[in-house]
């Protein structure tokens, strides 16, 4: 096992905006950046204003990106939720400076060939970042619009050469009480989990995410490494992940384990089966260069507005059981 010792990068040596603007340029300066994307998580750095990035037909065809309003990387930052860090929106902006994402490596177990524990850089090695302007909606009735970097998931799972058992695919996020003081509270029963289908991990919507707004992620949003799965409610799209596991059975997840009647195991977004205590039909999306948080309560649409990529996985469940 190699560790990999990265040095922190000081706000002034971050991703310069003109750069940022030029999508072609921006991924041409990743691409020969690997390193990069093992970095700490830059939350000091000057948060970059809404980029003015060409999106094709093909890419919006694809899902891979949106003409909708980014959300600031100021409220990216600093409200989210991240339990290890506190239950409050703003508790892991504040607390999770103390998260430490070099070296990181990562255990890949369970029906493959080719299980091992790698350090960050080789589980990406060889895989130029993607950016992907995704919507992000939170079970909790709220919604950003999201530039993320980072490279599909598939692409790494096949590395490792998944068997015919693996049916799911599980991972875990680290637990470690003395950087993470949210810990201390049982909010729920730790590590945090979560778990796809492999279909699911092997859509090419699905990615492993390592940066949004052409930075490194900031520890609060899930650094070094994060999945972001944008059909499905938030909390299925797992954060700082060190153990990623192929299994045959249905792997238990945190929040089902918590509250099944509430989190099933699916989670696709669906305004027409609502959270026992609240409607989903409507979000509060969170967008724009104003100083309002919450610019205006929208319709929430199947799948996150991604059905015409993902629906047909789906065919014939009933996803109101299959919630």
């Amino acid at each position: 096992m190699r560790h990999f010792r990265v040095p922190r990068i000081a706000a002034t040596q971050t991703t310069d905006e003109s750069v940022y603007r030029d999508r072609r340029r921006l991924l041409a300066a990743f691409a020969t950046s690997p390193l990069l994307a093992t970095l700490p998580g830059c939350a000091e750095a000057e948060p970059p204003p809404p980029p003015k990035t060409t999106i094709s037909a093909a890419d919006a065809k694809a899902g891979f990106s949106t003409r909708e309003e980014l959300t600031r990387y100021e409220d990216i930052t600093t409200y989210n939720n991240f339990y290890e860090f506190g239950t409050d929106k703003g508790d892991p902006s504040r607390a999770a400076k103390t998260l430490r994402t070099s070296p990181w490596t990562v255990a890949v177990e369970g029906e493959c060939a080719k299980p091992g524990r790698v350090g960050l850089e080789d589980l990406l090695r060889g895989l130029a970042p993607q950016e992907r302007v995704y919507r992000l909606r939170c079970v909790e009735g709220w919604s950003m619009v999201i530039p993320w970097l980072g490279v599909p998931l598939g692409e790494v799972l096949r590395r490792f050469e998944p068997t015919s058992k693996a049916r799911y695919v599980a991972f875990t996020t680290l637990a470690d009480p003395k950087q993470m003081p949210g810990m201390r509270y049982r909010s729920i029963n730790w590590p945090y989990r979560e778990g796809l289908r492999i279909d699911e991990a092997m859509h090419p919507l699905t990615l492993l995410a390592t940066g949004l707004y052409g930075k490194p992620l900031p520890q609060q949003n899930g650094a070094p490494l994060r999945l972001v799965v944008p059909w499905k409610y938030g909390f299925k799209s797992i954060k700082s992940i060190v153990s990623i596991r192929f299994v045959e059975k249905m792997p238990e997840t945190a929040w089902h384990d918590l509250q099944p009647s509430e989190y099933g195991f699916f989670s696709n977004v669906n305004p027409d089966v609502d959270h026992p205590r609240w409607s989903q039909k409507t979000e509060r999306r969170i967008a724009g260069s104003k100083s309002k948080l919450f610019a205006e309560r929208i319709p929430t649409r199947p799948f996150n507005g991604y059905a015409e990529q993902v629906a047909s996985m789906y065919a014939g469940m009933d996803l109101r059981k299959w919630y």
